[in-house]
């Protein structure tokens, strides 16, 4: 990433304003899912973490600190598999699919059948529809914000909820 200006600026895009309140339902639909808040955030911060996006990384961790993570779990989370007793074994096993979700060119078959097992023993078929989507939904936003080379911003947490709501308004 450059520590520059975006090659594009999504704020001032009309293309990105007519489907920013979409992609942002995608999002708030995720958090309103039944899989775990702090899942959620450690997943998005694994894959940002595969893909090099910082932009993500930096609001991923400030969202992970203010539902009380801790700064331990959070930088042991490239590490988790070496981590031991660190994560729960559902969080392994979200954070197991969340690296062969993101990794599919590199694993032939996707995600394998017996990391699909694991995931689904801790977790029913809606929080796997959730963790599904959500692996999907931040490979999409790493990609936009690494292509176009995102700077990092003074990203502080709940500002994204906030938005959010702000264009939920707007369409009312």
């Amino acid at each position: 990433m450059n520590a520059g200006n975006a090659r594009l600026n999504f704020f001032a895009s009309p293309t990105v304003g007519k489907i920013s309140k979409t992609f942002m339902s995608v999002g708030m639909g995720l958090k309103a899912s039944a899989l775990p808040a702090a899942t959620q955030e450690l997943v998005a911060l694994r894959v940002s973490q595969i893909n090099g996006c910082a932009v993500c990384i930096d609001m991923h961790v400030k969202e992970a600190v203010a539902l009380g993570e801790t700064a331990v779990r959070l930088n042991l989370v490239a590490a988790w598999r070496e981590a031991g007793s660190l994560f729960t074994d559902a969080e392994r096993a979200a954070l197991a699919l969340a690296e062969e979700g993101t990794r599919v060119a590199d694993a032939a078959g996707g995600v394998s059948d017996e990391t699909w097992e694991y995931a689904a023993k801790h977790y029913d078929e809606e929080q796997l529809t959730a963790l599904v989507i959500l692996v999907s939904f931040m490979n999409t936003v790493n990609r936009l914000n690494v292509i176009t080379q995102q700077p990092l911003a003074d990203y502080r947490a709940g500002q994204l909820d906030r938005m959010a709501a702000a264009a939920g308004e707007e369409s009312a």
